[in-house]
């Protein structure tokens, strides 16, 4: 048994759905430990829940694309006497336009984020999520169900989030440890602008859900026990087709949908 008492870890707190979840983890108990590089909007997040009744979160500034944010973390935390219970791997970000055009190194930044800060955190805690019955959840995309010509390199380590998470789901179940992947559509957020989406968005308004709504289903979800959750009707159609129709229409019908968007005019 251990002394540390268990914490709620999430990543990309600052934001959009990193901020809904913190909010929905800390309504239902969790005590948190909000991570990410903008010290100043984690303090005040932790200010609103602490304003609410709840335990005040602990406050964690870092960049997880830098090599050993995993070992930072788990240190920053022994020293407040806490150890994760649940991870919430949320941060992450987008980029459109070609792989053959965009900055090499910026993408290569996306998959050091996307794809082996989220592996990291997702294994370097088992020890502590066993003992505490907790559980991971990994927040993914629709885009993980696609091929993404005009955002190749971001829908790839979606589809990796998504392989990796459900074999994690199967691996660690025996002990105890929840894993869940949330996939949600386009989310009203900062990741359309980071994207270089334009005033466009991501995909059509009926897609389009809150980040409360995606929130709240990716918390239910983990407490479930789910494998994976896609949130809304219309999404959960629109993937339960992507699993059946040929390859080859898909690459088209997503090339055609980000050939719009680069020809579209900015405004």
């Amino acid at each position: 048994m251990s002394d540390l008492r268990p914490v709620t870890v999430i990543t990309g707190a600052s934001a959009g759905i990193g901020v809904a979840l913190a909010r929905i983890f800390a309504s239902n108990g969790h005590a948190l430990a909000l991570v990410a590089r903008r010290e100043d909007r984690l303090q005040k997040l932790a200010d609103e829940i602490a304003a609410t009744g709840a335990a005040k979160p602990l406050v964690i500034a870092a960049d997880l694309a830098v090599p050993g944010a995993a070992q930072r973390i788990g240190a920053a935390l022994a020293a407040q006497g806490a150890e994760p219970q649940y991870i919430v791997n949320n941060a992450g970000f987008g980029l459109v336009g070609l792989a053959s055009s965009r900055d090499r190194e910026e993408q290569l930044a996306m998959i050091d984020l996307n794809v082996r800060a989220l592996t990291d955190l997702s294994l370097a805690f088992i020890a502590s999520l066993a003992r505490h019955k907790g559980g991971i959840l990994n927040v993914g995309s629709m885009a993980g169900f696609l091929p993404g010509p005009g955002m190749a390199v971001y829908y790839a380590t979606k589809a990796y989030v998504l392989s990796f998470s459900e074999a994690l789901h199967s691996e660690l179940k025996p002990r105890g440890i929840r894993v869940t992947v949330l996939c949600p559509g386009p989310v009203p957020t900062e990741f359309a602008e980071r994207a270089g989406a334009g005033s466009g968005g991501l995909a059509p308004g009926i897609l389009t859900q809150s980040v409360e709504t995606v929130a709240a289903a990716g918390y239910h979800g983990l407490m479930r026990g789910q494998r994976v959750v896609v949130p809304g009707l219309v999404n959960k159609l629109i993937v339960f087709f992507i699993r059946i129709v040929p390859r080859r229409i898909l690459l088209k019908a997503v090339d055609s949908r980000q050939s719009r968007r680069r020809s579209a005019p900015s405004t």
